[in-house]
């Protein structure tokens, strides 16, 4: 069993004294884990940083078999990610959300594609925060959790538009709300691609996508916490805003 494909480096770690297991999410085959024989040597382990793009291949005897890797580094983005903690934080919380949402082996070709670009944007600063709300968003659909912003859900109407149910995930009109409004998740502009898109509008979507991100995708898929990560990137973008 043998194949070649291009991916982000999700996650590295040691294996023996000379070898590293390397979980990496490809376009064509999903996240995938192998072993890379000398992995842990000292010519290709400051190539193996989190979001790396490789060219990648991957063989086994057997298809359920972990398999052996063999990497081509593309390009590195440790140093970019490292210039700017808001950037670090970013690529850490992508990395690790993808690392903790994907099944092992199971194509995403169109969610890889958004990956890819969303962190080639790194180290831009206007452009990243709006990026990465969006492509949490895009996970959310991925994985078949996405939101239903179309009309309201009390209503029928399609606007205007101001909350998002926190247990169906569609949107609610102030009118449809009523007295539940206090208990609704905001539906700011940007989440339906309006407006200028201000920092502390894509905070407000972070907090909606990071409600079903956490009670719904972590609870159902994982039984478990979202990554640390999610959560710090939040707050270091929320202290770049104040």
């Amino acid at each position: 069993m043998d194949w070649r494909d291009t991916g982000i480096l999700l996650s590295a770690r040691r294996h023996g004294e000379t070898s590293a297991i390397l979980e990496i999410f490809t376009a064509g085959h999903g996240r995938h884990m192998g072993v890379l024989r000398g992995g842990a040597s000292r010519k290709i382990a400051p190539s193996l940083q989190p979001g790396a793009q490789l060219d990648v291949a991957w063989r086994a005897r057997l298809e359920d078999h972990m398999g052996a890797w063999t990497v081509e580094p593309q390009r590195s983005r440790a140093a970019t990610a490292m210039a700017d903690r808001l950037s670090l934080a970013g690529l850490n919380a992508v990395v690790a959300l993808l690392a903790f949402c994907l099944p092992e082996r199971e194509s995403h070709p169109a969610l890889y594609a958004r990956s890819e670009n969303l962190l080639d944007l790194l180290g831009q600063r206007e452009l990243w925060p709006l990026a990465y709300l969006r492509w949490e968003m895009a996970l959310l659909d991925e994985m078949g959790f996405g939101l239903d912003l179309s009309a309201c859900a009390v209503t029928g109407i399609n606007e205007p538009l101001d909350f998002v149910s926190p247990r169906t995930g569609r949107a609610v009109s102030a009118v449809g709300a009523g007295d539940w409004a206090e208990r609704l998740l905001p539906l700011p502009p940007v989440l339906l691609g309006r407006g200028p898109a201000p920092d502390h509008e894509i905070l407000a979507g972070l907090k909606t996508t990071g409600h079903f991100l956490e009670n719904r995708l972590a609870n159902q898929l994982r039984d478990r916490p979202l990554p640390a990560a999610r959560a710090q990137f939040v707050e270091r973008l929320a202290r770049s805003v104040n």
